[in-house]
């Protein structure tokens, strides 16, 4: 056998084996550590529950993040799961970890298994194997996860496609139910202020307690989140992935430069386990060899001994510091997470990197993000001293080749272009604004491929066109009177059926047939909440010349999930005008023939049991066409996609013409910097024949 680890088909029964003496237990390891803490994901109530009340005596449950992994594991893990053991060939002398240890005979430390991943759909959560695709009985409900350890291997292109739309549509959950309960904070905390303040003006000599009662609000809203409470719901549902097996190396699904504005949806994913703890591993106790291995390691520069140079990184241990610091006040200990590094590099398993960045597109309170970067090798162990004078275990870690450019490497050369740092890209940067100032932020024309210019032909547009009759037949348009921006019960909000579409932070909530925003009949400032779209790019955007779609569309801003990208825009043609046009060649969109996207973004189907698709304001079939032949804009080059990570949804602003909205469109999950936009444009209608793809 090599050095690395062997595979063989599980099977149900555990298998014998003979039994081999312990190998010898490594050096005393110096005081004062600590394990690292354990995922403890609080149980939500309800999103749709009224009284929150509760919600603070739920999040205390993170207090508890000092406890072992080991713990953890034994308290929420099976009890009763038996699994085919390890088997070793002969063991080192002690693991002291002062050279690169030589790797063992190891026979079947980890398992390759197909059945790795779990697809969700609206019905049940299939399990889909990697042989046939057949569906099996969902997994019951908070389920903890296994310690069976395998890798998957040879999946087709197809299986390949299949993966990614479930780790898709499990974010998209995810992300959903974060902004919700954003809707959801804002309305709890109004209530409590307007409580508060209706106290205050009835006692007004009891403006002490009136004063603490506002700190108790501010308290509760601090402690609310989103991410924790969607990862706790979805957990409560039996959504969360990778459950059933513990997978080395690369996860089917997710791809090298995904990124991740919060640590929990690291764990709904099982890209990383633990909440806090920058190392994952399978704990001792659940190992049948006795020995932890680890799985992931986050990078993200939380020890002053650290030493990150993209391919190769040094990572300090964990334990030994002091609290609230980057600095040592203690030696490390080989044991938890530095002992199941060192043993994952003694066996040969590889890690899967995320590195944790501090970047301006943040969500978090932090300011990081998360960007997976691929498998690395571990290839060195030592135990040194550190800056601070005390002993730390650091692990040398080398990128396996062959993969994906690193998603850090890209969101620094994202932000070097947007910061005019790289120079020999000026070279193939056809226009540095090819709006010529029709949006708020430039666009860039770049092409590294070829001397194609095409876009420069046309004229931008930066907003729709429409023509007057679309005014004229709109009716006696009305407003809101809201002063001082919209608040609830206004008129605006109930054009869209009682609520609002957006967040306070301009975020979509739930795709709607259509939906109505403020406009220049209504009174409310230029700020109102109920303006997102109206007030055009906010995203620099660049239209680049690809292999594959002929031009294509990236950011070079991180673009969060749920938030306006841009108006689709071109000139409005009616049914007959556009069949005129299509005898010269088609070059119109249809509105009409576009996907309903819209419907999934705010699909609260598989956590809420009394969730309704939107169906109001509903709209008649549009019957009309946007000819982009001379005028267009940037949405206009974004190439078609069946899974696409933007979708349009139908507004309504400067007019109350039903027949005719405007195309908007949203981020349907986080789109890192450089990562190509697309739409799913539908299929072909009884119009033309053909689906019609403008670049």
């Amino acid at each position: 056998m090599d050095s690395s680890l062997s595979f063989h088909t599980p099977t149900n029964n555990a298998i014998s084996q003979p039994e081999q003496p312990p190998p010898p237990p490594p050096p005393p390891p110096p005081p004062n550590s600590h394990s690292p803490p354990a995922l403890l994901v609080p149980k939500p109530e309800p999103f749709w529950a009224s009284d929150h009340d509760d919600i603070g005596d739920e999040l205390d449950l993170f207090t508890e993040f000092n406890r072992v992994t080991e713990l953890f594991h034994l308290a929420f893990g099976p009890t009763n799961v038996v699994l085919p053991p390890y088997s070793f060939g002969p063991q080192p002398a002690s693991p002291t970890c002062s050279d690169p240890l030589p790797a063992a005979d190891v026979h079947s430390a980890v398992q390759e298994h197909p059945n790795s991943l779990s697809s969700t759909s609206d019905a049940s959560r299939a399990i889909v194997p990697v042989e046939d695709l057949t569906v099996s009985v969902a997994p019951p409900r908070k389920q903890s996860r296994q310690k069976e350890l395998v890798r998957v291997m040879g999946l087709s292109v197809r299986e390949q496609a299949q993966l990614r739309e479930t780790v898709r549509r499990t974010r998209l959950v995810y992300d959903s139910v974060r902004v919700y309960t954003a809707v959801e904070e804002e309305r709890r905390v109004a209530a409590l202020a307007a409580a508060a303040a209706a106290r205050e003006a009835a006692r007004e000599a009891e403006i002490k307690e009136e004063q603490e009662e506002e700190k108790v609000v501010e308290g509760r809203t601090r402690r609310l989140r989103g991410d924790l409470r969607a990862a706790g719901l979805m957990r409560e549902r039996g959504l969360w992935l990778n459950r059933e097996k513990r997978i080395v190396g690369a996860i089917p699904g997710i791809l090298v430069g995904d990124l991740f504005l919060f640590r929990m949806e690291l764990c709904v994913l099982g890209l990383h386990g633990q909440i806090q703890a920058g190392i994952d591993y399978l704990p001792a106790s659940m190992s049948s060899s006795g020995e932890p291995i680890a799985t992931s390691v986050i990078v993200s520069g939380g020890y002053e001994d650290d030493s990150d140079k993209g391919e190769h990184i040094f990572y300090t241990g964990h334990g030994g510091q002091g609290k609230n610091s980057s600095k040592q006040v203690a030696d490390q200990k080989l044991e938890s997470g530095n002992l199941a590094l060192e043993r994952s590099m003694h066996y040969g398993v590889e890690v899967r990197v995320i590195r944790g960045m501090r970047y301006e597109g943040s969500a978090s309170a932090s300011g990081k993000v998360y960007v997976y970067d691929g498998v690395y090798k571990i290839t060195q162990c030592l135990f040194d001293k550190g800056r601070s004078g005390f002993g730390v275990y650091k692990f040398r870690l080398s990128r396996v080749e062959g993969q994906a450019k690193m998603g850090s490497a890209i969101l620094k050369e994202a932000r070097s272009i947007r910061r005019n740092e790289m120079e020999s890209n000026t070279v193939r940067c056809l226009s540095a604004d090819m709006s010529n100032k029709k949006e708020n932020v430039p666009v860039r024309l770049f092409n590294d491929i070829d001397d194609d210019r095409d876009p420069l032909n046309y004229e931008y547009l930066a907003r729709t066109s429409f023509p007057q009759f679309v005014f004229h037949q709109s009716g006696n348009v009305t407003g809101c009177d809201c002063v001082n921006g919209c608040g609830d019960g206004c008129f605006c909000a109930m054009k869209n059926g009682g609520d609002f579409p957006y967040t306070l932070q301009g975020h979509l909530v739930k795709g709607k047939p259509l939906i109505f925003e403020c406009g220049p009949f209504c009174s409310c400032p230029s700020q109102c909440r109920n303006r997102v779209s109206q007030k055009g790019l906010k995203y620099r955007l660049e239209v680049f010349r690809s292999l594959q779609t002929s031009w294509g569309v990236r950011s070079l801003d991180l673009i969060q999930a749920g938030t306006f990208i841009c108006e689709f825009s071109g000139v409005v043609l009616t049914r007959e005008q556009a069949q005129l046009f299509a005898m010269n060649g088609d070059s119109s969109i249809y509105p009409n023939r576009f996907s309903e996207r819209w419907a999934e973004w705010g699909d609260l189907s598989q956590v809420d049991p009394k969730y309704v698709r939107p169906s109001y304001p509903s709209i008649p079939p549009l019957d009309f066409s946007l000819d982009v032949s001379t005028m267009r804009n940037v949405a206009c080059y974004m190439s078609h996609s069946s899974s696409p990570n933007v979708l349009v949804q139908f507004v309504l602003y400067d007019h109350n013409n039903l027949m005719f909205p405007h195309l908007m469109l949203f981020a349907m999950e986080n789109i890192p910097p450089m990562r190509e936009l697309s739409l799913d444009y539908g299929v072909a209608d009884e119009w033309t024949g053909k689906l019609s793809i403008c670049n």
